[in-house]
């Protein structure tokens, strides 16, 4: 066996198995290797085991310094396009005033969505790219990112475009997903609004290849789930993949609508009962749970202990977003997982690897076995459970995209 590099000095390799998501009491199985070497080709893994067992010759061999070395995180669920912020509205609910007030000010979501409508492409790219940059140092390889804060059809599609744009400017993996967040304020626009949507909007993203899937945001103040079926079949029709906002504050519907229709993934289920529950545990879409918007809001976590035990397969994602989880790190949404959600180390890094890019629809990375995409951290640390452990998100030395390093963090934390 030959290869274009082998790495070693790996303390531990730890790593999920297999491309299929990780259910019940498998999310917790991870393999680590202690004293390991990994042998990369092409930008592929094709061998990773103890040092000692190493089969062959490699062009260039490298020394890591005996750190851990996971594989790359895959960040499922993020909204890194927006222009405007919500500082006002953070101060506003740290003095108790509720959302409802917030909106009634002009605040909230529709002052995003004023700001990004306003915004041209090249001033959403402008914006996004720190928070690209902040998410690729903190361990991200792939991440996913939603439109959702435009309204109007062009304004989304400018969104899009932005997503698409910014891929020049990061070695990052964008997915670009279509968000139809939130209706209207108009009551007597929405029949008309979804009319649009579904009959000229998503045809229109995919036609021009802007996103892999369309995703709708089921709450009360939002989409029914009949309105969220209508949109995801003319997604369908598309060609385009489903996925689901649900049961952020109530569940209506929107989780068992996903598993009906097979979708990848429904994401928050901050308000998940034992029925969505079941409904999870019983089909293929993955779980994503969203912990940044526990911390910022004051929510319950989402019930990732159940979700596991009940036998569902749970992804995490940081959901960075201006108005419920500003949060810029694909590794702490993993260690807040432990901590709001219940899971355990393992099953947080399973979350935060191969099942997140199963909630892409991604089958050839998050895992370091012969065939996958060469995308792996390397710690600071000596052992891989630091990086659950470390709330700095600052536990990442290096980030590797396709068996090529993709940033270097030079003041690395061991905590």
């Amino acid at each position: 066996m030959n290869a274009e590099l082998l790495l070693v000095g790996i303390s531990q390799l730890a790593t999920p198995q297999g491309s299929a998501p990780a259910r019940g009491n498998r999310q917790s199985e991870v393999r680590v290797i202690e004293d390991a070497a990994l042998a990369l080709e092409g930008g592929r893994v094709v061998w990773a085991g103890p040092r000692s067992g190493w089969p062959g010759s490699a062009r260039e061999t490298r020394d890591l310094g005996g750190r851990a070395v996971v594989p790359g995180l895959v960040d499922p669920h993020t909204h890194a396009v927006w222009a405007g912020d919500r500082l006002a509205d953070f101060e506003a609910r740290a003095r108790g005033d509720g959302y409802e007030a917030i909106l009634a000010r002009g605040g909230g979501i529709r002052s995003t969505v004023r700001a990004t409508a306003a915004a041209s492409v090249q001033e959403l790219v402008d914006l996004a790219r720190p928070r690209l940059e902040a998410l690729l140092r903190s361990g991200a390889t792939t991440v996913e990112v939603k439109s959702g804060y435009g309204l109007e059809p062009e304004a989304e599609l400018r969104a899009l475009e932005a997503v698409a744009a910014l891929r020049a400017h990061t070695p990052l993996e964008l997915i670009p997903t279509l968000l139809i967040h939130v209706p209207p304020a108009e009551a007597q626009r929405r029949a008309r609004y979804l009319e649009a949507v579904c009959a000229e909007l998503v045809p229109e993203v995919a036609r021009r290849g802007l996103a892999d899937a369309v995703d709708v945001f089921v709450e009360r103040e939002a989409f029914s789930a009949a309105e969220a079926e209508r949109i995801l079949e003319a997604a369908h029709r598309a060609g385009l993949r489903s996925k689901l906002h649900a049961d952020q504050f109530h569940a209506v519907g929107g989780t068992e609508l996903a598993v009906r229709l097979g979708s990848l993934s429904v994401d928050h289920l901050e308000a998940s009962g034992p029925d969505q529950i079941a409904a999870l545990a019983a089909g293929s879409t993955v779980a994503t749970v969203l912990p940044g918007v526990s911390l910022h809001l004051g929510l319950p976590g989402a019930p990732g202990r159940a979700l596991i035990d009940a036998g569902a397969a749970v992804a995490v994602g940081s959901d960075l977003n201006p108005g419920s989880s500003p949060l810029a790190s694909s590794a702490l949404p993993a260690a807040l997982a432990v901590r709001l959600c219940g899971l355990t180390p393992a099953e947080a890094l399973t979350a935060a690897t191969l099942n997140a890019a199963c909630a892409l629809g991604l089958g050839d990375r998050g895992r370091l076995e012969a065939g996958a995409r060469a995308d792996f951290v390397v710690l600071t640390a000596r052992d891989w459970r630091a990086l659950i452990y470390d709330l700095s998100g600052r536990s990442a030395a290096e980030v590797w995209i396709s068996g090529r390093c993709a940033a270097r963090n030079t003041e690395g934390v061991t905590l």
